[in-house]
């Protein structure tokens, strides 16, 4: 049975997701929070891990990255969308490039609008959406290249998969695990029958204040955390 966890950090409500193959026992790390080093590193020891990549879903103003440590500490390659342009990545992925691990395949989907590298991940029956796509939400577009027609296009090509696609976000603030397209498309209140000018409209009042973070995050998750 296929090794994946999902992991919490409480501080700015942050989903890292942990996958493996289990016969080969590669795995990924998707959106490691620097604070939660230890722990990360402790249950890829304890599952046996072979870790070959630490995943970026964007450049976050939230959080800082620990995929540099992580790197440090694995030898795991530091993955970020082609967009971000992040010189300390090892992999500079393209809207439809894989990354393979044992026997599974995970699939780059460029998701921009939130900010410019945006990159949903897509594994089996589920998208790993960073914060292009929240559960009854999506990500700010207010600034880092934030723009709102932009995101919509992306998040209606999330919606073009099937509707029992699983959507696992990268942040949910409400105690929400996992969502599906299906609900997505039903009930988000930014999109549900909501026109492009009509999310635009809604983004664009949204008011929001500023990330907490967002002044040490920024300029260290350009050099994948390590500057932090």
């Amino acid at each position: 049975m296929i090794i994946f966890r999902q992991l919490f950090e409480s501080d700015t409500s942050t989903y890292t997701y942990l996958l493996a193959d289990p016969l080969s026992r590669e795995g990924i790390i998707i959106d490691p929070v620097k604070e939660q080093h230890e722990r990360d590193l402790e249950l890829i020891r304890e599952l046996g891990i072979d870790l070959r990549y630490s995943i970026e879903t964007h450049v976050h103003a939230d959080h800082v990255t620990g995929s540099g440590l992580i790197r440090e500490a694995t030898g795991a390659k530091v993955v970020t969308g082609m967009a971000t342009g992040l010189d300390c990545s090892d992999i500079l992925i393209a809207d439809g490039e894989t990354l393979t691990f044992g026997d599974e395949v995970l699939t780059a989907i460029a998701t921009p609008g939130h900010t410019d590298g945006c990159t949903t991940y897509r594994w089996r029956d589920r998208l790993f959406t960073g914060d292009t796509l929240l559960i009854n939400a999506c990500g700010r577009t207010d600034f880092q290249q934030g723009d709102a027609g932009k995101l919509y296009d992306s998040i209606q090509k999330l919606f073009a998969f099937f509707d029992e696609t699983l959507v696992f976000p990268g942040h949910d603030y409400e105690g929400r695990r996992v969502s599906s397209i299906g609900q997505e498309k039903a009930i988000n209140p930014r999109l549900a029958g909501k026109s492009r000018e009509e999310f635009i409209n809604i983004m664009n009042g949204l008011d929001l204040p500023y990330p907490r973070h967002i002044d040490r995050a920024l300029p260290a998750n350009q050099s994948c955390g390590l500057a932090a």
